[in-house]
């Protein structure tokens, strides 16, 4: 098969017509994503076959990282990119990929890593959606999953491997994976894979690869480990670095300064009170985890949850349905808080508030995907009223105490209604109200800068079953539309899968 590396003109468009690309996001972006040179991917020298994938995944003109980055990985050259989260970073890095692959050569050409499985499952999706017409083919490997049939797949012809660093070494020792004439070595929030956790296993995967290689790494935090690998692996890389602040500019962020023994009653009230079309809600261990979904599901709220010691086929159930929008709420630890793109999510609560910059950074960047608007709330304890401050001053940021009512225009895109969520039903239909909980005390209402009620007074809610596919409307808007598909469908434990 040909594979042409031909740019398209003005005058040579028809190839566009046959094309389908999913309607068009008319939501208002920032310049996070906005404020390009004015670059086309047609400008781009990429392949036809890989230009129909990009335009039919939605694609319209490159973001500032994906202007910044192709053309020079295109020339096969070293990147050091960091970028903020949620500007495109995934694609800047497979599309280059994707057009180094010779689809006639039975090799592993380009080997991606992440930090977390899901990621994973993401980044191999976009492979495989971006390169829908050029025959490539892309597997996905992780820990967790047998490894019987990832040697059954590596004897087959595999173009692109993408996974976690422990798997894929373990493929790679045992000669399964046969990574000597792999080119192209991909790293994905490589500040996570440079961390002591990874740093010994990337060295060895390193030594399987050719010495012509091309390393790219991408991130939006950069510690000093990266330096070092730079000097030690990298070749004059080309260093991008489009963090001049550090926060998305769409992200809204607001604290709200409670006891612990509020916590849940607070949330209780922000979901009475915000539109939420999709939210994830961290928590600082897995234990509290599984009690706070117990807990949002005693409420009546939809939720699922999710965390490391789970099952990796719960674990992958529950990204796959989340992102789907079969329910509304997530409960996680942080190990969704590296690259997962879900564009519903408007709404990130910290019910925890992180210890470090760059936990809360990544965690806010779950919301505002791609220069959209969301909104970051954070639960702060007395205890945690230190690190909101390092915090601040560590990202060159305020967050304000959360105010009586919040502008919906802040989180939620011109034109989005409650009238689009799922319609409440008849009245005979709908359960008895439960009573609200016992407002705070003034004192854990207080703001400990601004000396104003950080929460809005809690309102009586309608009590809904937690995801069995027949939930009323709620205040927040009830479920996605898609969940009206699941109607009549086997529940998943009440919306909160089991971890064993």
């Amino acid at each position: 098969m040909s594979q042409p590396s031909s740019s398209s003109t003005p005058h040579d468009s028809a190839w566009k017509t046959g094309l389908r690309p999913p309607p068009r996001d008319s939501r208002p972006q920032t310049e996070d994503v906005t404020a390009t040179k004015g670059l086309e991917f047609e400008d781009m020298s990429i392949r036809r076959e890989l230009l129909m994938g990009i335009f039919e995944a939605g694609f319209e003109k490159p973001s500032p990282i994906q202007e910044e980055a192709i053309p020079f990985a295109l020339t096969k050259r070293d990147i050091l990119a960091r970028a903020k989260n949620g500007t495109g970073k995934t694609a800047a890095f497979v599309i280059p990929s994707l057009q180094q692959i010779d689809i006639n050569k039975h090799k592993i050409q380009a080997l991606l890593l992440v930090p977390t499985r899901e990621l994973a499952l993401q980044t191999s999706q976009v492979c495989k959606t971006l390169g829908k017409h050029m025959g490539i083919q892309v597997m996905v490997t992780t820990g967790g999953t047998t490894l019987k049939d990832d040697i059954l797949r590596l004897s087959e012809s595999v173009h692109v491997l993408v996974g976690t660093p422990g798997r894929i070494l373990d493929l790679a020792g045992k000669g399964v994976a046969d990574l000597s004439e792999c080119p192209v070595f991909v790293m994905d929030e490589a500040d996570k894979l440079l961390s002591p956790e990874f740093a010994p296993v990337m060295e060895q995967l390193l030594s399987y690869l050719p010495s012509e290689r091309q390393v790219m790494l991408f991130s939006a935090t950069f510690p000093m480990i990266v330096k070092t690998f730079k000097d030690k692996h990298m070749r004059s890389p080309y260093e991008i670095n489009l963090m001049d602040e550090l926060t998305l500019r769409g992200v809204t962020q607001y604290y709200a300064y409670v006891e612990e023994r509020q916590k849940v009653h607070c949330l209780n009230t922000l979901f009475s009170k915000l539109q939420i079309n999709q939210s994830i809600i961290f928590c600082n261990s897995t234990n509290r985890v599984e009690l706070l979904a117990k807990k949002v599901t005693e409420l009546g709220y939809s939720c699922f949850y999710s965390h490391a010691k789970m099952l990796q086929s719960h674990r992958n159930r529950v990204f796959h349905d989340f992102r789907n929008g079969v329910c509304r709420n997530l409960v996680c630890s942080d190990l969704l808080t590296r690259g997962i793109d879900i564009q519903a999510v408007n709404v990130v609560i910290n019910f925890d508030f992180p210890k470090n910059s760059e936990t809360y950074l990544h965690r806010i960047g779950r919301s505002g995907r791609f220069g959209h608007l969301g909104l970051a709330i954070n639960l702060v304890t007395y205890e945690d009223r230190f690190n909101l401050y390092k915090i601040e001053q560590e990202l060159g940021t305020e967050i304000q105490p959360i105010p009586q009512t919040i502008d919906r225009t802040l989180y939620v895109a011109p034109g989005s209604s409650e009238e689009q969520h799922q319609k409440p039903q008849p009245q005979s239909q709908q359960p008895q109200q439960r009573q609200a909980a016992p407002s705070p005390s003034p004192a854990a209402a207080a703001a400990p800068r601004a000396g104003q009620p950080s929460l809005p007074a809690p309102q009586s809610i309608s009590q809904q079953p937690a995801f069995n596919g027949q939930a009323s409307a709620r205040a927040n808007g009830g479920l996605p539309p898609q969940a009206q598909q699941m109607r009549g469908q086997p529940t998943y434990r009440g919306g909160v899968p089991v971890a064993r």
